[in-house]
């Protein structure tokens, strides 16, 4: 019996989802004796061919060099995972997908001419199908191992799509934009994270990105009730998934 071929690709991103994997441990040696692991520079120096039987793809599409390589994983895979903010919605890089770039590179680097980049750091689904997307900077290990595990055994990954909120309530958390003021996303994010953060009395930043359906306008008006300004509000937003579909109209404008 041909054994599956595991890849994990890395584009503009800081590593911090593939260590997500090795983080798994113990899971991540099970999961070895099932797959062929046969890309991974992270962990290993071995390179081993296509096709592959699942890529997880790590990282924002920053240059026309990514455009090429993320078309022929694309080519070389039966299922391709988009892990991570960076992946599924260009990451914090993607900043810089408000301002004027050209400017950014003329102020940081001595010879400006030498740097390729695109205007934009766009996520993985903007240039090939993707055939899931798990947000969170960084996932969760533990919903990397369901996907993985589900694509194996060839059925749909149990991932849920509701908010932090949820999570909050089954923690028995006091919500602390309700009953202290604090500016939370957690209405509007996926969870993910089990609520760290508002279970240690900090808003929500958004690790894991717009649930299915967020209510911005709602979420907006709040923050505006307990004193937020326009500007705090848009700040608020652009974090680690600034250019999430959702995300990124907070002030109208549509990049």
């Amino acid at each position: 019996m041909r054994v599956p071929k595991l890849a994990v690709w890395k584009f503009a991103s800081c590593d911090g989802c593939q260590l997500s994997l090795l983080d798994l441990e113990d899971e991540f040696l099970s999961l070895a004796d099932r797959v062929n692991i046969a890309y991974f520079l992270e962990a290993s120096k071995a390179v081993i061919k296509g096709p592959y039987h699942i890529s997880l793809v790590e990282g924002s599409i920053t240059t026309e060099d990514d455009i090429k390589r993320i078309k022929a994983i694309r080519k070389a895979s039966k299922y391709l995972v988009a892990i991570g903010a960076c992946a599924t919605s260009g990451g914090i890089q993607a900043l810089r997908n408000f301002s004027n770039i050209k400017e950014f590179i003329s102020i940081v680097y001595a010879r400006p001419e030498y740097i390729k980049t695109l205007d934009h750091s766009t996520p993985i689904s903007d240039h090939v199908n993707v055939d899931l997307e798990l947000q969170g900077c960084p996932v969760s290990k533990y919903q990397l191992l369901e996907v993985i595990s589900s694509f194996l055994n060839n059925k749909k990954p149990n991932i849920h799509s509701y908010s932090v909120c949820m999570e909050c309530k089954r923690k028995g958390n006091v919500c602390i934009l309700v009953s202290n003021n604090i500016p939370c996303l957690g209405p509007v994010t996926n969870a993910g994270c089990n609520a760290i953060c508002p279970s240690y009395n900090r808003g929500c930043y958004s690790c894991f990105g717009p649930h299915e359906s967020p209510n911005i306008k709602s979420l907006s008006n709040k923050f505006r009730d307990i004193g937020m300004d326009d500007s705090s509000i848009i700040r608020s937003f652009r974090m680690f998934n600034s250019y999430s579909k959702s995300f990124r109209v907070i002030d109208n404008e549509r990049a």
